[in-house]
């Protein structure tokens, strides 16, 4: 047995973006980003590990609106575009930057980049959740699923009947995507209150994760503090983030990938060359894009930018990777001889998958390097998915979980300050008004049927936490603005077709459009969408 155990866990989400009147909507390439940048480099990583054999364990969160892009034939085909579009304008930065010492090495590098996540793409079949969907059924992965939208739960405890609904439609729809039925789940924003948790048992939730206050202010305290699950009243295990762990990789100052070797994130060529270099990839209007082609590191501050050098920043992951396993090491040498605890200790690093791949190019590098050096501990420190530490030790202690965040803070300003506060009047009558139409039409079929599953399909992406955390940063504020609305519109004119109920003409037309466009949670109608606004 080994003397403690890593538990490594990636929060893989994105919101629900899916615009067919579009061929080339800006908001979409969040999407096709996140693939080339962050899910594919990780699934090749992953398949690197099993064709070499070195064994890998992590448990990662696909959400419902993730896993239904990546599954869409729509977007798989519009992502199959533009990796070829950014594919061309590699081919044609390395011809541009013919005979230029320092940056036609990174042109090469980039083009052998893109081909390679090419190879990925075409290896799976387009299917990335497949690709997932293998490493769970090898044992290596977890896959754990979220709230139907990635709802952030603590808001909705005004109008409670939401928060059903979001959690067993956050399960229902993984298994109906992916094809595997989960037994943890992901709460949006690490976001939990005692409020629901009997919630997330008759969900079926075994297990979940809290912030390191969840359980550091649990009552009564958890005796071996975040390095031990604990087990609700309502019966769910509760694991919490370890601050160490988490510091070496999220620190700005101390963190990883603010190494000077580094790739510069933000110094992209969708800025820096002419429009007429850069073969369209624009915005409609005008404005410049990220086109993912960074041919500067990090450097440092108040210094002029230097060329990144690909093969340095490779011998820095597996530096860092080096350090990160060896502190986990020391870490679990002092946590298990400090205390007299039942089960190894157990080091819950969980990160927003992004972080790997997208922010920090070098991160799916960094994770294969720490599973290959996890060998040299000599077997003191084992990578484990949580749900198979639970199945090695499934004693816990009791305790009740507080109200935390991983937010700012530590509680929920991000998603209720001062930014996003208006919205939520508007998800709480939606959700109270969509309940009492599920309760009062709850046979509805033929057209009254289709248009009652679009209202429950309609509030479940009216509360998403992505809308007021866009209003809180200040990324894409027209957007949010937009989605709200509009979808506070649709399931009011979708309600008022229902209790109607004579639906033909231009409704009828304005109904088919919509449930195309709008597909999330296709495969469910009917009772399975309507069963959890049951009382």
């Amino acid at each position: 047995m080994p003397r403690g155990y890593l538990a490594l866990v990636l929060h893989a989400h994105l919101p629900f973006v899916r615009h067919p009147e579009h061929a080339r909507h800006l908001e979409e390439r969040w999407f096709y980003e996140a693939l080339i940048e962050c899910y594919l480099p990780l699934l090749d990583a992953f398949d690197r590990l099993a064709r070499d054999g070195v064994p890998f364990a992590l448990t990662m969160s696909v959400t419902p609106p993730l896993a239904a892009m990546m599954k869409d034939d729509l977007l798989r085909r519009r992502f199959d575009e533009h990796l070829a579009r950014v594919e061309a304008l590699a081919d044609r930065e390395m011809k541009r930057l013919y005979g230029d010492e320092r940056f036609a090495p990174i042109a090469t590098f980039y083009r052998d980049h893109f081909a390679r996540m090419r190879a990925v793409w075409d290896r799976h079949g387009g299917d990335v959740v497949a690709g997932l969907v293998s490493h769970w059924d090898a044992g290596r992965l977890e896959l754990l699923t979220c709230s139907a939208t990635h709802c952030y739960l603590p808001g909705m405890l005004p109008a409670r009947e939401g928060i059903r609904p979001q959690l067993e439609l956050g399960v229902r729809g993984f298994e109906k995507i992916v094809g595997r039925k989960p037994t943890g789940a992901w709460l949006a924003e690490c976001a939990y209150h005692p409020g629901f948790d009997d919630e997330l048992a008759r969900a079926g939730i075994r297990f979940t994760i809290v912030d390191t206050h969840g359980l550091l202010d649990a009552r009564p305290r958890p005796p071996f503090g975040v390095h031990a699950p604990v087990c609700s009243p309502g019966g769910v295990a509760f694991f919490a983030r370890d601050v160490e762990s988490s510091r070496q990789v999220w620190s700005r100052d101390e963190g990883y990938p603010g190494d000077a070797y580094y790739r510069d994130f933000y110094r992209d060529i969708g800025f820096d060359l002419p429009e007429k270099d850069l073969m369209g990839e624009v915005a409609g209007d005008g404005s410049r894009l990220m086109t993912g082609l960074k041919y500067f590191r990090i450097t440092g501050k108040d210094v002029d930018k230097q060329p990144y050098q690909p093969g340095i920043a490779l011998e820095k992951t597996w530096e860092h990777a080096g350090n990160f396993v060896h502190n986990r090491a020391q870490q679990v040498k002092h946590l298990a001889g400090s205390m007299a605890m039942p089960a190894p200790p157990v080091v819950v690093a969980p990160y927003d998958a992004e972080l790997y791949g997208h922010w920090w190019f070098e991160g799916p590098a960094f994770l294969e390097a720490c599973f290959r050096r996890l060998g040299e501990t000599g077997g003191e420190v084992e990578a484990i998915t949580l749900r198979e530490y639970l199945e090695r030790h499934p004693v816990c202690a009791q305790a009740s979980p507080s109200a935390s965040t991983w937010g700012a803070g530590g509680f929920g300003e991000v998603w209720v300050g001062p930014e996003a506060a208006w919205t939520w009047r508007h998800v709480h009558h939606a959700t109270r008004y969509a309940a009492w139409l599920v309760r009062n039409h709850r046979h509805a079929d033929g057209r009254r049927g289709q248009a009652l599953d679009q209202v429950v399909r309609e509030l479940l992406l009216l509360q998403s936490s992505d809308w007021p955390f866009i209003l809180k940063t200040g990324t894409a504020t027209r957007y949010a603005e937009a989605r709200i609305r509009s979808h506070v519109h649709r399931l009011r004119h979708l309600g008022h077709l229902v209790e109607k109920g004579d639906i033909g003409g231009t409704d009828a037309a304005w109904l088919d459009d919509l449930c195309a466009r709008d597909n999330f949670l296709a495969g469910l109608a009917g009772d399975e969408l309507r069963r959890p606004f049951d009382a």
